[in-house]
């Protein structure tokens, strides 16, 4: 299986390094980042969900009127639109992206950020709600006939959906590392999402997750996120990771923000926090210097590296079943453009070349 590279899209010039510049809904940078995204050879782009930003369904409108074969990956919470409802809206935006979306369910690690939007509901409920709105949502997708539902979270008479997806099968992401969303992922997911853990982790991970999908006798794929920082030396890289180090801290510390604050409630958060409170540097190239910084609340680690180390620290992934990678950068729209100077073609020939030779010796 070839290697699928993601990347993630904003909707105005921000970063950990850059403060946040331009109109809050910026058309034109959206469509310059999803077209930068087209022309390195990314073969999908998340768009994310924050309880205060753009709606995420007219950033994915806006970049995919402006690309012509780059993918898209809508970020969705559960609880605030319907599921029948939903599953009309992503139909429709389906159609008007030819058939190049997908759809990412967060069922949210954070009682604060959902209670934003007047989600009050606990984690365990989150999760269970999510399990719901996943059936009623494929059910409208899929279903040649109305239907009828009623759950703890969710009713409905004579349901129905009269634009189906221009796929066969709109494809399912789902993210989380507790229990709970292991479980609901072995039911509903196409594809498992990771922060980006050691490989140790990963691996422990990628073992749950596929034990729990084939007691329900599916298969999933995997997808994993990383902030290559790039140099063409390993000292240069290093030096460049330090510097964004230093940005970083200072910004967080311009804006506010809680450092030492408690334990986060995300289980993805805290695993990212542990392994960050093993040290800097992890595994050969896995960096945890901005991920310590934010208490591991995201995405945040790093591979630190040439494109051959970076590309060398993919790969390991890559034989571990995770066959996805989602990588954006400090300095995001740029960072995207080096990466598919090379970092991404240089990873495909790898993986290329390592299917090649695992096909000879079988």
């Amino acid at each position: 299986m070839s290697i699928q590279f993601l990347g993630m899209i904003g909707h105005r010039l921000a970063s950990e390094i850059i403060p946040a510049s331009g109109p809050l809904f910026d058309k034109d940078y959206i469509a310059r980042f999803a077209r930068a995204h087209e022309e390195a050879g990314f073969d999908r782009i998340l768009v994310g969900y924050w309880s205060d930003q753009p709606d995420g369904f007219l950033v994915t409108a806006h970049a995919a009127a402006h690309t012509s074969k780059l993918k898209f990956l809508l970020a969705h919470r559960p609880g605030f639109v319907a599921p029948t409802l939903a599953a009309r809206k992503l139909a429709s935006l389906d159609h008007l992206t030819d058939g190049r979306l997908a759809v990412h369910i967060i069922s949210g690690g954070s009682d604060v950020e959902q209670r934003r939007d007047g989600d009050f509901l606990n984690k365990a409920e989150r999760y269970a709600r999510s399990d719901e709105f996943l059936t009623v949502l494929r059910q409208s997708l899929e279903s040649s006939q109305p239907y009828d539902h009623k759950g703890n979270f969710y009713q409905a008479e004579q349901a129905f959906s009269a634009i189906k997806p221009v796929q066969n099968k709109l494809p399912v992401y789902f993210g989380g590392s507790s229990q709970e969303a292991i479980d609901v992922a072995a039911r509903h997911a196409d594809v498992f999402a990771l922060w980006g853990e050691p490989l140790k982790g990963a691996e422990e991970t990628v073992r749950n997750v596929q034990a729990a999908a084939a007691q329900h006798g599916r298969k999933i794929d995997f997808n994993i996120s990383f902030r290559p920082i790039i140099g063409k030396t390993e000292k240069e890289a290093w030096e460049r990771a330090e510097h964004i180090r230093e940005r970083a801290e200072k910004q967080l510390q311009a804006s506010g923000f809680a450092f030492g604050k408690p334990k986060p409630q995300s289980v993805g958060a805290q695993r990212l926090l542990a392994a960050a409170n093993e040290g800097d540097r992890l595994d050969k190239v896995l960096w945890t210097g901005v991920a310590k910084l934010v208490q591991g609340g995201y995405n945040s680690t790093a591979l630190v590296g040439t494109a051959d180390q970076v590309s060398d620290a993919l790969l390991e992934y890559y034989r571990l079943g995770i066959h996805s990678v989602l990588i954006r950068g400090f300095d995001p729209l740029n960072d995207a453009v080096e990466y598919g100077q090379e970092l991404i073609p240089l990873t495909r020939e790898k993986v290329a070349a390592l299917n090649t030779a695992d096909k000879r010796s079988a």
